[in-house]
């Protein structure tokens, strides 16, 4: 009996202190990552990073058990942490949408969200077939603020399907459906109208690819499969922008698609017939059944409105910066899209960058660390506190916080001035459109 004690004591004696031992190494492990996380949050609010500025990751923090595996599965970086043992945003205004962290979450403790309780955004109405208020005019994709690709793509496909449901009898020089945007949405569109056989066509006022063109080249855009009409499983992961867009002209181009680009869709117009008028930027008129508005949130890029911004030399979003040798370029802004684009120009190029402000503020860090090393090496020169406010043809004009104006010879202009929400656009085709605060996106589930 004594040796069965003895032998007890023992095992206790060495399992004890070493669970003590492996609790206390955990705790100061789990206790050096809240620390860690705790000072990320800080420096995203210091830099404008922490407030979300579209589609973002909620947590309910009576539900986190803080298992890390929306950390895990979320492709970018530090916008998940884990603090106290429940999980936190940080760089909140970086997430770009892809719905890792939902998918992965055990419990369930994540929705996605546009919209916080004190910022809020415009959305339109769109029932739970995407058919707005308006009969006959429909809204996929992030214009109805679900900005991921695949359900986008979703969005689309179903929006069609459910125009099939309610189609109206065909009458002369007038189409089954219009679509605006050559986005995720608006090219699933393109394909499910193809698929259900209806008259069709597609207008984009940029190029193919939409939103998803401007996005940094290797950028991930879409981390899950997806069903496209007439084509089948796409089985991508971690995709970057090129080979969405690769995939995107082939399906077109597959399935004899009409998209018209670089043509804007500038007013909707209902009919007493129950019909509509589209009529474009060109002046082009188009007659349809029905409108599918599958546009960004962004909508038109914002110009600055001065003398000579009509020149061909101006762009709003940098295209195969590789091409582009030997020039002196003006880019205009503080944003990530700004400090991306300059830094893409300067191995080849004379770059100047004219900002507003006297900082910046809300970059993503990688880009902060990028743009102070380019002024530190002369790379770039940044010009704080001025504004662009003449571009002619050999030359731009910048007026500094002092009034001093400074002529610098130029090539090339880029604005990234950001984009003008297309509400007027909406509420001018009659759509009705309410702020929401905090609108949990039921459709990514």
């Amino acid at each position: 009996m004594n040796e069965v004690l003895l032998e007890q004591i023992l095992i206790y004696g060495t399992v004890f202190p070493l669970c003590a031992f492996t609790v206390f190494f955990y705790l100061r492990k789990k206790n050096k990552k809240t620390i860690e996380t705790a000072k990320k949050v800080e420096v995203a609010k210091e830099e404008g990073l922490y407030e979300p500025v579209s589609l973002y990751p909620h947590i309910d923090l009576n539900s986190c058990i803080g298992s890390g595996a929306c950390i895990t599965a979320c492709p970018e970086k530090d916008i998940l942490g884990i603090v106290n043992g429940i999980a936190t945003v940080i760089n909140t205004s970086n997430c770009v949408g892809h719905g890792a962290c939902f998918h992965a979450c055990p419990v369930e403790a994540i929705s996605l969200r546009i919209g916080t309780e004190t910022r809020g955004v415009d959305l339109p109405h769109v029932s739970e077939n995407y058919e707005t208020n308006i009969k006959g005019i429909y809204i996929a994709g992030e214009l109805g603020g679900m900005g991921l690709i695949k359900n986008s793509v979703e969005q689309g496909q179903m929006a069609i399907d459910n125009m099939v449901k309610n189609k109206k009898p065909p009458k002369d020089n007038v189409l089954d459906v219009v679509i605006v945007g050559a986005g995720p949405a608006g090219i699933a569109a393109s394909l499910a109208a193809k698929k259900h056989r209806l008259s069709s066509l597609t207008l984009e006022q940029d190029s193919l690819g939409g939103t998803v063109y401007t996005f940094p080249r290797a950028k991930i855009v879409m981390t899950a499969p997806m069903d496209l009409p007439l084509y089948g499983r796409v089985k991508l992961h971690d995709t970057s922008k090129d080979e969405l867009l690769t995939l995107w002209k082939k399906v077109i181009s597959e399935n004899d698609l009409k998209i018209i680009e670089h043509t804007k869709a500038e007013s909707i117009i209902p009919l007493e017939n129950g019909t509509f008028k589209i009529i474009t930027n060109k002046g082009e008129e188009y007659f349809s059944n029905h409108v599918l508005l599958a546009i960004g949130r962004r909508g038109t890029p914002r110009k600055l409105n001065v003398p000579g911004e009509e020149s061909q030399k101006v762009a709003y979003r940098l295209l195969e910066p590789e091409q582009i040798h030997e020039k002196k370029v003006v880019v205009v802004g503080g944003g990530d899209s700004a400090i991306e684009s300059a830094l893409l120009l300067t191995d080849e190029n004379e770059v100047v960058l004219s900002y507003r402000k006297d900082k910046f503020s809300r970059l993503k860090p990688k880009n902060r660390k990028k743009i102070e090393q380019a002024i530190a090496d002369n790379s770039v020169q940044v010009v704080f506190n001025s504004n662009l406010v003449s571009i002619n043809d050999q030359s731009v004009l910048i007026n500094k916080e002092d009034d001093e104006t400074m002529e610098i010879e130029n090539d090339l202009v880029y604005i990234f001035a950001g984009g003008e929400l297309p509400t007027g656009f909406l509420k001018k085709a009659g759509v009705e459109i309410s702020k929401r605060f905090g609108h949990i996106m039921k459709s990514h589930k």
